[in-house]
């Protein structure tokens, strides 16, 4: 079996034959056989069955010819580990019975048992290991971002009760994500342990935070986890989510190897303000994906452009796909920044040369 490594070399700023590209949520909605199984099994129901989870990981690599797996699972996931009582409901997201509100909530937060608790994540990687000819991308939610629904109880558009322990409360803010900290560096580390082959970190709501918001309360514990995961030789991946652009001069120094970029910022632009320190990753809007497949084209070739301008560019949407999304589509815009990719790579040796 030929192993397709062009997302590491990416990852890795090595020389490519073609960008690489996969799609967050590339496993999801927009599939009728994912539909199909929906049908039966809730989200957490299939990260439950490591065979049916690892099946659905595959589907996106089969059929759209992506050139990296992000395993099938939900950032809430390990949360059940240490003690929080949560579902994800039906057109709302990640709902939490037992919410943090208080230092006395966080000190009933217990340490993560992933071998316990999480064995059936941990085997999902395993069979994927074995299957993929393509690197598995695992992943885990940012402390922000998991805590943002740990004390909202819910998903929210405005952050209050999360802003309000912040700067009302530092010492229980900290104390949080502290604990957060150690769940997703032990969580992360079992995942290469047993075949991940990089990691990403989603940080989905931190653009709600100012840039001197996010270095005081959030860049501490970001900079932690990476630098504890250094030793891991596999690609690092921080996406610090939407709107997240003028964050971007502040992570300087992290211990990442790759940076998330929405839409909202250039490929050129995101590379000045991270002071050309990373590889990049993005950053198409998912609704072009509504248009028509020129159209789709034209904008996947100005991204591309600017992305091999410099060694270190991976192609993504700037956040996950949304079920309205066409398989087809995907599958023909894939082919594309492939075959584009590989040309312009080409012609641009050729005149260097």
């Amino acid at each position: 079996m030929t192993y397709n490594d062009q997302f590491i070399r990416a990852c890795r700023r090595q020389e490519v034959d073609h960008i690489p590209v996969w799609y967050m949520r590339q496993a999801g909605r927009y599939d009728p056989e994912y539909r199909k199984i929906k049908e039966k099994y809730s989200l957490l129901e299939i990260c439950k069955q490591p065979e049916l989870a690892a099946e659905v990981t595959l589907m996106p690599v089969r059929k759209l010819g992506v050139d990296a797996a992000i395993l099938y699972s939900d950032i809430m996931n390990p949360v059940a580990s240490i003690g929080v009582d949560f579902d994800i409901v039906k057109n709302i997201g990640p709902v939490i019975y037992n919410p943090i509100q208080s230092a006395a909530d966080v000190e009933k937060l217990t340490p993560i048992d992933v071998e316990g608790d999480l064995a059936h994540v941990l085997e999902t990687i395993r069979i994927l290991d074995k299957e993929l000819d393509v690197p598995l991308i695992t992943f885990a939610g940012a402390p922000f971002t998991i805590a943002s629904y740990l004390i909202e109880g819910r998903p929210s558009k405005n952050y209050i009760r999360t802003k309000e322990m912040m700067y009302s409360e530092p010492s229980v803010w900290f104390s949080l994500m502290d604990k957060l900290g150690d769940m997703v560096i032990t969580y992360l580390r079992a995942h290469i342990a047993n075949g991940g082959k990089a990691f990403q970190l989603f940080d989905s709501w931190a653009g709600a935070l100012s840039p001197f918001d996010f270095q005081k309360y959030v860049l501490p514990t970001v900079t932690r986890i990476f630098t504890e995961l250094k030793d891991l030789n596999v690609p690092k991946i921080y996406f610090p989510g939407v709107s997240s652009g003028e964050l971007l001069p502040t992570l300087s120094g992290l211990k990442a190897d790759v940076i998330g970029l929405d839409w909202r910022v250039s490929i050129t632009e995101g590379r000045e303000r991270l002071n050309h320190q990373f590889a990049v990753q993005g950053n198409l809007d998912p609704t072009v994906l509504t248009g028509p497949m020129e159209m789709i084209k034209q904008y996947a070739k100005d991204i591309i452009d600017q992305g091999i301008l410099e060694p270190g560019y991976i192609f993504n949407l700037g956040h996950g796909l949304f079920p309205e999304a066409s398989l087809e589509k995907l599958r023909e815009l894939t082919a594309y920044i492939h075959e584009y990719s590989a040309e312009a790579l080409k012609t641009g040796a050729r005149q260097m040369s």
